[in-house]
């Protein structure tokens, strides 16, 4: 069965949650989405921002982890799929991967449920990504 990369930077970033949604789903490594930022609309999206860095995760998925996510993340209707270049933390080494970007009609800013926010921040902890990332996206839609 082919398989793809795949960038979690919201609550995919949880290893049990993948572990749910996507069992044959593969941690790669950690890198870093480069002109983009971290934003909320209820839920985790991502927006061009020269300049600024997301900290991600990069999975390798199956076609049937693909679907999966497809029907969590509610794609095409309330996420697209892009193809984004991101860079490895480890090794420098970029690779072209799937990623979930919110359509353009959801994008008023709307803070998460903070049971939401907990399970992306866990995420943030357990890789060891830089949180004031995180708490920069909840500070702007939080107002």
């Amino acid at each position: 069965m082919s398989r793809k990369l795949y960038i979690a930077y919201g609550s995919n970033l949880s290893v049990e949650q993948m572990a749910f949604r996507c069992p044959e789903a593969k941690i790669v490594g950690k890198a870093i989405l480069k002109d983009w930022k971290l934003v909320f609309r209820t839920h985790a999206d991502i927006e061009p921002c020269e300049g600024s860095t997301v900290p991600v995760l990069v999975w390798e998925i199956n076609a049937l982890d693909e679907r999966n996510l497809d029907r969590y993340e509610g794609y095409p209707f309330y996420y697209i799929k892009k193809n984004l270049e991101v860079t490895f933390t480890d090794t420098d080494e970029k690779v072209s991967a799937m990623v979930y970007v919110m359509t353009k009609g959801r994008k008023a800013s709307v803070p998460p449920t903070k049971h939401y926010y907990d399970i992306i921040a866990e995420g943030y902890d357990r890789f060891g990504f830089d949180k004031a990332v995180l708490e920069k996206a909840l500070k702007e839609v939080a107002g």
